[in-house]
């Protein structure tokens, strides 16, 4: 090895190095290295990384710990030549970052990046990385039903519906998923091609309320849309009853901003032109890809109760949007557990709080009760699950209507 590889012992046969400018400024990492591995590791710098992986003692690593700052994102092209380099020899590669943008991060796991870990390191959470990577868990295979077996058209010229919790248990992934359910069931003779987006990359639960399983194909899908086709698009959905095909949130939490507004277009044009419906469960967290799906949504429904964080909530957002000129009147707000027939003081607070916020709340959903949360459980849509419900009945009242004016526009393009 090069007089500028620092090795921690000549004995031991080496498994592992990390990789930065200086390891010096990681001094937790050089804590936690010799912690998970004692002196079975060396140092590398970057610019001495690619003349090691050429010689024939790289051979034994197992992985590559890869540490950048924010000053390192300067170089990320001599960085990802390193981890390109340990993949050609099957290398794995964590990557050890501080303050590094999205983008970079983003580009880094597109070049090969296995794992990536925080700096400040969490007590434990590089063992556990390198357990991963070393140890990967293979992943269960795709039972045949819940395979995707809708064959990939691009004809389709599909309608985008998002749906947007004002604040969390405000029934936003109910709503998606069963709205999904109720559009497959809107037309028995000619059912349309439903498709489900779970954009809640980091806690969606889509895939839990319909009972399917989450794949790292997800993840592999997002972090490289730019070679996406339909093919491998039409692959990484889960099929409900080979009816509604969903794109499950990826198998673990990840930034909500490791995809781009890029990413995010392409997954819904490509989802567009191969289904009739596009369904978008989106976090109730704003981020820089949250523009990109209210601009192209057809319809965006915002889903809140009537309570204070709902109405607060509300008014922050009018207020962002209104002052970067977005289309705040796109939104078409839900009402959760609204007020009954005959609860006229419950209906007389949901006027107020209209008036007091400048909105018109549009579609008012029953309280669906235990049963709701039983089928989510279940993993089942209610109309299967509670078909009686009322909040089930609201819901298909909304997909009928929705369905309705859908096709009475397309019978006038035609027409």
């Amino acid at each position: 090895m090069s007089s500028n590889a620092v090795l921690k012992s000549e004995s031991p046969a080496l498994i592992a190095c990390t990789v930065s400018r200086d390891v010096q400024i990681f001094d937790l990492l050089i804590e936690d290295m010799e912690a998970a591995l004692g002196e079975r590791w060396g140092d590398l710098s970057f610019t001495d990384a690619l003349t090691f992986l050429r010689q024939p003692e790289a051979a034994e690593l197992e992985f590559l710990a890869v540490a950048m700052d924010h000053a390192d994102e300067d170089n990320l092209e001599q960085i990802a030549s390193i981890i390109g380099a340990a993949k050609r020899r099957d290398i794995k590669v964590i990557l050890i970052t501080e303050d590094v943008s999205p983008g970079a991060l983003h580009q880094l796991l597109r070049e090969g990046g296995d794992e990536f870990v925080p700096y400040p390191l969490p007590e434990n959470e590089l063992a556990n990385a390198i357990e991963r990577v070393l140890t990967p868990a293979a992943e269960m295979p795709v039972a045949p039903e819940l395979q995707n077996k809708l064959k990939a058209t691009g004809t389709h010229d599909g309608v985008v519906i998002a749906v947007h919790g004002m604040a969390g248990g405000t029934g936003a992934t109910t709503l998606a998923v069963n709205l999904a359910w109720e559009l497959v069931m809107a037309d028995k003779t000619a059912p349309p091609r439903v498709c489900l987006l779970d954009f809640d990359l980091q806690f969606g639960t889509a895939s839990t309320y319909l009972d399917l399983p989450r794949r790292e194909a997800v993840l592999e899908l997002l972090s490289d849309t730019e070679s996406m086709d339909s093919t491998s698009f039409m692959q990484a959905l889960l099929s409900y009853d080979q009816k509604l095909h969903v794109l499950t949130a990826p198998t673990d939490m990840i930034p909500l901003d490791l995809i781009t507004a890029a990413d995010v277009s392409r997954v819904m044009e490509m989802a567009r032109t191969n289904f009739d419906y596009v369904i978008i469960d989106m976090p109730s967290t704003m981020v820089e890809w949250s523009q990109t799906v209210l601009e192209a949504a057809h319809v965006y429904f915002a889903t809140l109760e009537l309570d204070m964080r709902s109405a607060q909530n509300t008014l922050r957002l009018k207020r962002a949007l209104q002052s970067e000129d977005l289309p705040f009147d796109k939104l078409r707000f839900v009402l959760n557990r609204a007020p009954g027939f005959t609860d006229l003081s419950g209906k007389a607070r949901v006027k107020r709080l209209a008036e007091s916020l400048g909105i018109s709340i549009e579609v008012q959903l029953s309280e669906g009760g235990k049963q709701v949360a039983q089928a989510g459980d279940h993993g089942a849509p209610l109309a299967v699950n509670a078909p009686k419900n009322a909040m089930r009945k609201d819901i298909a009242k909304l997909a009928a209507s929705v369905h309705a004016v859908n096709q009475a526009e397309n019978a006038e393009a035609r027409g």
